[in-house]
Order: structure tokens, then C-alpha cells, then sequence
């Protein structure tokens, strides 16, 4: 696995890391520089199974979302927390769950 940046995302990494995740329905959070979005599935069963895998690519980058899961929805926040804002680790982890998340 190739090193991926942690570092800050500058305005053009920004138009083409991030734009493409804004036109899938991820915004940038009000209060701090961090991607967030809110998904909805079937059951519990489908939430939790999108959670485990994205815990297991978590795990593999060291890089830990934020969520919060209530049955069938599951809100994630990604943000690196050691620059203060998005990196290139967070569009990857947003771009994953978009790869995932099956719409039925």
C-alpha cells in the first residue's frame, strides 16, 4: 500500500478530491473542516455489515471515523485530526463507502 497523505488538503487537491464526493451528497461540517454524510439502508443488519467494512479499512490505514449508528442509519464524519482538517486519507475512507454502500 502506497503512502497516503495526511496532510492538510490544499485548493487543488480540494477541486479533485473533494468535489466529487460533494456531488454524491458528502458536505463540509459548519463547524470544523470535515466530511460528513448520512446513509440509510434496509435494517440494521445492512448498516451494521457497511460499518464492518469500513472499520476493517480503517483499521488497515489507522484512520478512524467518527459515527454514529441508530438502527438503519449510519452518520460518518472524517476529518485527520493531526492537521486539523480533510486529507487525502479522508477522501479515500468517503470514496470507499460510496464504493460499498448499496442503494436498493
Amino acid at each position: 500500500m502506497s503512502a497516503i497523505n495526511r496532510n492538510k488538503l490544499n485548493e487543488s487537491e480540494r477541486e479533485t478530491l473533494v468535489r466529487p464526493l460533494l456531488e454524491k451528497g458528502w458536505t463540509i461540517t459548519q463547524n470544523r473542516d470535515a466530511l460528513y454524510k448520512e446513509f440509510l439502508f434496509k435494517n440494521f443488519n445492512q448498516a451494521f455489515g457497511f460499518m464492518t467494512q469500513i472499520a476493517l479499512l480503517a483499521e488497515k490505514y489507522d484512520h478512524h471515523p467518527e459515527w454514529f449508528n441508530v438502527y438503519n442509519r449510519v452518520q460518518i464524519t472524517l476529518a485527520t485530526h493531526t492537521c486539523n482538517g480533510i486529507s487525502e486519507l479522508d477522501t479515500k475512507m468517503a470514496s470507499f463507502a460510496e464504493s460499498i454502500f448499496k442503494k436498493d
